[in-house]
């Protein structure tokens, strides 16, 4: 097609979205009932250019939201489907009840558990209370259009388009949803740190009989306590995380900021990420990628700013403590007062046409919960219970966060769009501008725990888990110890934007998912409660290898949009830099007898690419090592708030599990029939469509900027899947035209569909460590050799 021809079409289309008025369906506020949303006048024009990445564009919010519904929808239907079935608590009378959720939009175990918990928020009309409060505690105006019209689109999709996917080709829970059920979907996601965490304690929390059993019930023992909760919140122990870097103009070639972000999510399921741009002329154009089912973009950038998250350390919750009132388990006392808790009584549907009814006890703190996961019991005895506290059950806000960020022309734009809607559930802000700007908060939707009333209102058992996790159990029997507010929080019981860690414009800031403390290592961060996270504390090997590259680059100075791509793919591995030297040294005396082993150890470049030979080896030697012994025995220098980037070093080879660490790597890749020295990528792929496709990077373990958590299959050939790891890339700056200057990546593509086209494609080109340069700016979708134009209708 020739570009003259392009420049029609594409006129054409736009000509259709600014004659077409929303007419009656603008007058429609929404939900009504749970009854879908009308999509009468709505439409869109969507330009789909390499990748099949759609920049759709439209004249108000609930059209643009009709056109984001429709393109997520052709791309990722079945997975959508999956996650509406989820918050509307159906996923046992499809699926049965003992199946396990794919993890993305809670922690529940089975699907029954999934489906009791959310089947009891719909019930009490949760998210519908939410959306009537006003803004800014409540959502906007705004968004809500884009809800209506996502919702629009999404249905007329399934109207017009056949399935194709063959994970849900014919089935009959793909059905047309509300605005009520995007809403839905996303109280979940901002509660994932919270209740979402704790569903399988919530469902299952049940009072004691009463007479009580003649055996007493022991209380959690507070040590064994603490450190299941440093462990459950611990970043190397999640399956999200990230990393971003913002380099100020004092660093650049140009003078102008740069940005890369890199969030670790999973690669499969409804955690997923979408590319698109999203355009209302005049009003918002911004390029970057969408958590599924919402309906914003939630890391990305415009022609002024660019900004990514990274899972933060700040806890999202905290339990209180209850005291109960004799005889009548379920009753608590404050200030010595009894207050009987809510029964919520909540019957889901089950395959096969049975039902399963369970009560949920809420009190005023939350819902009672009999813990928070398997390795974090809170017994419900006669006497005590535990009730959870999450500030994100009363928090939709977090979608308009990412509305300003996408109109954000500053740096200062984006720290006021966090101080005017504070929606961020559970991760910070790293952003740069197009002056120069660079800016790090770790503005979080969090308990107002503080120190302070940590100190006077902890249990025996908060005493414990405070320090070591940040997870505060506090005194429930007494009303002094009651959260209380900030002057400057729109939501009662959390922080104001005036206590959030913040940096800006130093020559970088950067986070790996530890704690703000070394966001720029020469301007450590302090004066936080701990609830946010630690300071002075030992960093992980990623936080410790990332901040030793961004600050050598900084240094180094004149830094473009090439840098960022190259430090993407560096491949580096810190804890090959740090042990491997020692341990071969070493070898010879540890292991005697297998030279092949030192041979290896001796040879490996240190680094994580498809062809180091050697790193497969390290890497499931080092994960042996670093799991079965103590951290305090592995380094022979510990650590030093005072070095915390150098420290803990120098590997101890005398430790007694280094030996059996790797005579069991060598045990295992042998048995396996894979060569010790193989290059990683024989050994490290994902399978499309039949291809194998080789992929670099490494695990949390040894420190890997590009991380990648593969799932081990020793009889499959090694790493045969990845986890979760690296998943949309964005590679930031400016010129000095007016168009940005980005290279992006989505690792697993576009599509979950095999049928699609874009289903492994950006799979292939992540494997080949290229890039896709994003077309913003018009002239450049209109000169994309692969344009295709859609106008969407309802």
């Amino acid at each position: 097609m020739t570009r003259l021809k392009h420049l029609a079409l594409a006129g054409a289309a736009l000509a259709v979205v600014t004659a077409t008025l929303p007419g009656a369906a603008a007058a429609d506020s929404g939900d009504r009932g749970g009854h879908r949303p009308s999509d009468r006048g709505l439409s869109a024009v969507i330009r789909y250019t390499e990748f099949g990445i759609p920049h759709i564009v439209a004249k108000d919010y609930a059209n643009l939201g009709f056109g984001t519904g429709w393109a997520q929808a052709a791309d990722q239907v079945c997975v959508l489907a999956d996650g509406f079935l989820t918050v509307n608590g159906e996923r046992s009378r499809y699926f049965g009840p003992d199946a396990a959720p794919d993890g993305s939009l809670s922690s529940a175990a089975t699907n029954v558990s999934s489906d009791l918990y959310f089947r009891g928020v719909k019930d009490a009309g949760t998210v519908e209370e939410l959306l009537r409060t006003p803004a800014p505690a409540g959502p906007s105006g705004d968004l809500k259009e884009l809800m209506r019209g996502w919702a629009a689109g999404y249905n007329a999709w399934l109207r017009k388009n056949r399935i194709t996917d063959p994970a849900c080709s014919g089935a009959d829970w793909v059905r047309p949803v509300t605005a009520l059920d995007v809403a839905r979907r996303g109280f979940a996601v901002s509660v994932l740190g919270g209740q979402g965490r704790a569903v399988d304690g919530i469902t299952a929390a049940k009072p004691p009989a009463v007479p009580a059993p003649s055996a007493p019930t022991s209380a959690p023992d507070p040590a064994r306590t603490a450190e299941a909760a440093r462990a459950l919140f611990a970043a190397e122990n999640a399956t999200m995380g990230s990393n971003a870097v913002a380099f100020s103009g004092a660093t650049t070639a140009g003078g102008r900021g740069l940005l890369l972000g890199n969030p670790h999510y999973p690669w499969q399921g409804g955690r997923r990420f979408w590319q698109s741009q999203q355009t209302i002329p005049g009003e918002l154009n911004v390029s970057g990628a969408s958590l599924l089912g919402t309906t914003v973009v939630n890391i990305g950038f415009n022609d002024k700013v660019a900004w990514s998250h990274t899972v933060a350390t700040g806890v999202p919750l905290n339990l209180h403590q209850l005291t109960l009132a004799p005889g009548d388990p379920t009753s608590y006392l404050v200030d010595g007062h009894p207050e009987r808790m809510t029964a919520r009584t909540v019957t889901v549907p089950v395959k096969g046409g049975a039902t399963v009814t369970r009560t949920q006890w809420w009190t005023r703190y939350g819902p009672v919960v009999g813990g928070l996961g398997a390795q974090l019991p809170m017994p419900w005895t006669t006497t005590t219970a535990y009730a959870l506290n999450d500030p994100n059950a009363a928090n939709l806000r977090g979608s308009d966060t990412a509305l300003g960020f996408g109109k954000a022309r500053s740096t200062r734009d984006v720290a006021e769009t966090l101080r005017r809607t504070q929606g961020l559930p559970w991760v910070n802000t790293i952003a740069a501008d197009s002056a120069g700007h660079s800016y790090f908060s770790q503005s979080q939707v969090l308990p107002r725990i503080t120190d302070e009333l940590a100190q006077r209102c902890s249990t025996p058992l908060g005493r414990a888990t405070y320090p070591a996790s940040g997870v505060a159990v506090l005194d429930g029997s007494r009303s002094d110890c009651a959260l209380g507010s900030d002057p400057d929080a729109v939501q009662p019981g959390t922080f104001g934007p005036a206590r959030m860690p913040v940096l800006r414009d130093t020559p970088y800031v950067e986070n790996s998912n530890d704690s703000a403390w070394l966001t720029n290592a020469d301007r450590p961060l302090t004066g936080y409660e701990r609830v946010f996270g630690t300071i002075a504390t030992q960093r992980s090997l990623r936080t410790r290898g990332g901040v030793e590259d961004v600050a050598a680059m900084a240094e180094r100075g004149r830094l473009t949009v090439a840098d960022l791509q190259h430090q993407q793919f560096a491949n580096r591995a810190p804890a090959g830099d740090l042990a491997a030297a020692d341990v071969a040294a070493a070898c010879p005396t540890v292991l005697p007898g297998d030279p092949e082993v030192c041979r290896v150890l001796g040879a490996w470049d240190r680094t994580v690419d498809v062809e180091s030979r050697g790193a497969l080896f390290f890497d499931r030697f080092w994960r042996k090592f670093a799991g079965s012994v103590p951290q305090a025995e592995q380094w022979k220098v510990p650590f030093s708030a005072a070095d915390p980037v150098r420290t803990p070093r120098t590997v101890n080879t005398a430790a007694p599990g280094l030996a059996k660490a790797l005579r069991d790597a060598a045990a295992e890749l042998r048995a396996a029939g894979i060569p010790l020295d193989a290059p990683l990528g024989a050994h490290q792929f994902v399978v499309r469509n039949g291809e194998r496709i080789p992929v670099s990077g490494g695990t949390e373990a040894l420190g890997v900027w590009n991380k990648t958590e593969p799932v081990w299959n020793a009889a499959g050939g090694g790493y045969v899947e990845v986890a979760h790891g690296t998943s949309h890339v964005q590679a930031v700056g400016w010129d000095g035209s007016r168009c940005p200057v980005a290279r992006t990546l989505l690792t697993y593509s576009q599509s979950s569909n095999p049928a699609s086209p874009h289903h492994s494609d950006q799979t292939r080109l992540y494997a080949g460590e290229r890039w896709v340069t994003s077309r913003f700016c018009e002239k450049d979708i209109l000169r994309s050799p692969a344009l295709r134009v859609v106008v969407v209708r309802g």
